[in-house]
């Protein structure tokens, strides 16, 4: 079940993108920072953070915007959802649960009159590309970000790969 996270879900949620980051030192030299505590709350707050329970564990989550100027520059004024930060507890890999988010942005981004459905990756993870675009993302390429300021540290100098599917 897909629905909005609650502030009570907060412990779990910072549990969850522990387990990714230190996933991530484990195979990546990118990784994510300790995102800060109000950036989360935020999220919840406006019902930007999600999560899929499965047997009332949280299994996944992750976070939207309908609006991500400084990584998709021009292309913001396209009508896109944007999904940031997927985090899948260890014990729900392998279950092909970006499938499940795919699945669910798809009506998401038609309920809100969105054209796309679009993501980014630091880096050039060919193996994270190729799972993306089996998951239904058109790969776009590689973009410089210019402008990272407000944006997580991890985005710093950074080039990411851009991944869209056009509804």
């Amino acid at each position: 079940m897909i629905q909005n996270s609650n502030l009570n879900d907060k412990e779990e949620i910072f549990k969850l993108y522990e387990l990714a980051t230190n996933f991530q030192k484990e195979r990546y030299t990118v990784h994510w920072p300790i995102f800060k505590d109000s950036l989360i709350e935020s999220e919840i707050k406006q019902n930007r953070q999600w999560k899929l329970v499965i047997d009332g564990q949280i299994a996944c989550i992750w976070a939207t915007t309908f609006s991500d100027p400084q990584i998709w520059q021009e292309k913001n004024s396209d009508p896109a959802v944007y999904i940031h930060r997927i985090a899948t507890h260890p014990n729900f890999r392998g279950r092909q649960l970006v499938q499940h988010i795919v699945n669910w942005a798809k009506d998401y981004a038609s309920a809100n009159d969105k054209a796309y459905i679009r993501m980014d990756t630091v880096g050039e993870n060919t193996n994270l590309i190729t799972y993306y675009q089996r998951c239904g993302f058109a790969f776009l390429g590689l973009s410089k970000l210019n402008d990272t300021e407000g944006l997580p540290k991890h985005y710093d100098n950074a080039i990411v790969s851009l991944f869209e599917i056009s509804l």
